[in-house]
């Protein structure tokens, strides 16, 4: 009794730990970096950044304030942001999901919620793309008052 039950925790934790499927393509994933160095001659994306920090300045407990954060794609590529990750919960960032043809253009914007919080605030998001290198630093920067 002791097995098939087991065994039916057991397939219960693996159904539930189904990837998401997502419309990247393969053929969008490129590691030009080798032993050598980087091989200059390859297709690759380059994301830029107009700035990568932003101060909100003084904030009253408990707003919630939003930046955009504008991008270009300048490499050969096309440019796919896989995903951001955050150092607070307080913290979110919402970015194109479709690809962004060389010369493209877009926003990830940032939003910050400074409920609970007090004084000097520094959060960091990070941008992670099919770019070499492969992710990047936006820093957000606020003073909660009470």
């Amino acid at each position: 009794m002791k097995n098939i039950l087991l065994v039916c925790v057991t397939v219960l934790l693996l159904a539930g730990c189904k990837q998401n499927a997502t419309d990247t393509d393969i053929d969008l994933i490129n590691n030009p970096r080798s032993a050598q160095g980087y091989d200059q001659t390859a297709k690759m994306p380059v994301i830029v950044f107009d700035s990568e920090s932003h101060d909100f300045g003084r904030l009253s407990a408990g707003e919630t304030i939003s930046y955009s954060f504008h991008f270009r794609n300048t490499g050969s590529a096309d440019l796919v942001i896989s995903g951001t990750s955050a150092t607070c919960g307080c913290t979110v960032a919402d970015y194109p999901k479709g690809r962004i043809a060389p010369g493209g253009e877009g926003y990830v914007t940032v939003t910050f919620k400074s409920a609970g919080k007090v004084g000097h605030q520094f959060q960091e998001v990070t941008v992670v793309t099919n770019a070499q290198p492969a992710s990047v630093k936006l820093r957000i920067l606020a003073q909660v008052g009470r």
